[in-house]
């Protein structure tokens, strides 16, 4: 097709004839006009992507800065009342000299956390929320200084425990504060999506207009160009009919629309890649949040209770009163350990006390069926750990090892340390046992996802995969239990987690 085909078809105002003589009596080769066309388009479409990816940028530095804040206030969370509450406790009952206690560690490393945190938000309300829990902070050190004066001045113990539950209640108000702020940051942080999202969708219209007009002046230009090719051409045919048109043809090109397409279809690969990483990351806050109120809530199953209460009638019936004494006793002792005052981490001391009450009641429910023995390393009982993660193991070794050979057996608890860094619970038994098929099912789930939080059947108590789902999530997933088994001869279950000190 010939320039002047391509004249043809194009509208040819009369306004435009100025425009295009003014054009073609710019003193630029053609190559020049035509670069500084694809300039222009060029820089139009970058403005715009170069605004854009600015937005994108600094929405993600906002949104990384609330991460890393509520990522660090978690720490915080889990670490302050704990630490502060059990140097005090230390300091108070004597197994630790003030000077020597590292309590205004403790406060100087969360004051530290506290202000960068303060340093690192956009948000004037969770600056404010943030200089709260500052001021609480100087509350707690200035009871740790009254403590400190008080023992120095050999003050009554009375008095100590006072201060001691002074600092308490302020790591409680401590507490409570950090989690309204998590709690800001989080809404905040959903607000802040919604309106990222409602503003892309306006940059997206602005797109939409800009490559419209984009394409207009694409158009423009080719025909403005054309012409002015075309004027002096027609100059110069008019004087000589030697040029054959086609000898024109490379001058009308598409290759500038081509070039917008993939633009376009560039931005919008951008455009896609940004939105997936904005979902991933939402996603990533939903799990974190999904684990900051606990992703697995332990239920305790009511028919060991109600079993239990059962047995406690039988026996109160029978006038067997001391046996009466001991059950109620364990039962007790298993409710306080499992309540734990709302706390998720306990010493493994605890837990194994807990699974010596649960066995103690086991055993005198069943009588002559059970026995068991629990061998205990004491350097690991200081330690603390997930609670309601050997019991458990010890309900599962009972209800389907030892009740389904009915011929009753024992069930052996061992916790010792391997290594420097780990901790071993061992539940054996010298029950049924397993088929090789059963326990390679059963270690091949253990295996799996261990993030894919199911809800129990309640035909096991916790279940097996239940504990694992547990410690993988709060230890890492190089954690976790592992089984040995053979059929009609018994079965080991081995669960391992790192030393964590008090």
């Amino acid at each position: 097709m010939s320039v002047r085909s391509v004249t043809e078809m194009l509208p040819n105002p009369k306004y435009m004839s100025g425009l295009i003589n003014y054009f073609a009596g710019i003193n630029l080769s053609i190559r020049s006009k035509i670069l500084l066309s694809f300039f222009v388009i060029i820089l139009a479409m970058s403005m715009v992507d170069a605004i854009l990816i600015v937005q994108v940028l600094r929405f993600n530095r906002q949104y990384d800065a609330v991460i890393t804040n509520i990522t660090t206030a978690n720490s915080i969370n889990g670490y302050v009342k704990p630490a502060i509450d059990s140097e005090m406790w230390s300091i108070v009952a004597g197994k630790t000299d003030f000077d020597q206690g590292e309590q205004y560690q403790i406060i100087d490393k969360v004051n530290s956390q506290i202000n960068w945190m303060r340093e690192n938000t956009d948000s004037e309300k969770g600056r404010i929320k943030l200089e709260v829990i500052l001021r609480t902070m100087e509350t707690l050190t200035l009871y740790v200084d009254k403590m400190g004066g008080q023992i120095k001045s050999g003050s009554k113990v009375a008095e100590n425990e006072q201060v001691l539950e002074n600092i308490r209640g302020v790591s409680d108000l401590i507490h409570d504060l950090i989690q309204d702020y998590i709690l800001f940051e989080v809404n905040r942080t959903e607000v802040n999506y919604r309106e990222t999202q409602q503003a892309f969708s306006r940059w997206a219209f602005t797109y939409t207009a800009l490559l419209f007009g984009v394409v207009v002046f694409s158009v423009m230009a080719a025909w403005i160009i054309s012409e002015s090719i075309y004027v002096p051409i027609k100059k110069l045919h008019d004087v000589t009919t030697t040029i054959a048109e086609n000898d024109l043809q490379v001058l009308v090109t598409s290759e500038n629309a081509n070039e917008i397409a993939e633009l376009g279809l560039s931005f919008n690969v951008m455009i896609g890649k940004i939105r997936e990483l904005l979902d991933s990351k939402v996603k990533e806050q939903e799990n974190l949040k999904k684990a900051e109120f606990r992703a697995l809530q332990a239920q305790i199953n009511p028919h060991f209770l109600y079993n239990t209460l059962d047995t406690i009638i039988w026996m109160a019936e029978a006038k067997k009163n001391d046996q009466v004494i001991e059950i109620v006793s364990a039962l007790s002792s298993f409710f306080r350990i499992s309540l734990s005052k709302g706390k998720d981490w306990i010493t493994i001391q605890e837990e194994i006390e807990r699974t010596g009450s649960y066995l103690t009641i086991q055993k005198m429910r069943y009588r002559d069926i059970l026995d068991y023995t629990i061998e205990a390393d004491e350097r690991v009982l200081k330690s603390t750990t997930l609670k309601l993660i050997l019991q458990p193991l010890v309900e599962n070794a009972i209800y389907h090892g030892i009740k389904n050979k009915r011929k009753g057996g024992t069930v052996t608890v061992r916790v010792y340390q391997q290594g420097k860094d780990k901790i071993i619970f061992e539940v054996e038994d010298n029950g049924i046992g397993m088929t090789a098929y059963k326990l390679s099912s059963i270690q091949a789930k253990l295996d799996g996802n261990a993030y894919e939080i199911e809800p129990d059947d309640g035909k096991s108590g916790f279940g097996l995969e239940n504990v694992n789902q547990r410690v993988k999530l709060y230890y890492g997933k190089e954690y976790g239990l592992s089984l040995q088994s053979d059929y009609h001869q018994g079965t080991r279950v081995t669960l391992m987690i790192p030393v964590k000190g008090c």
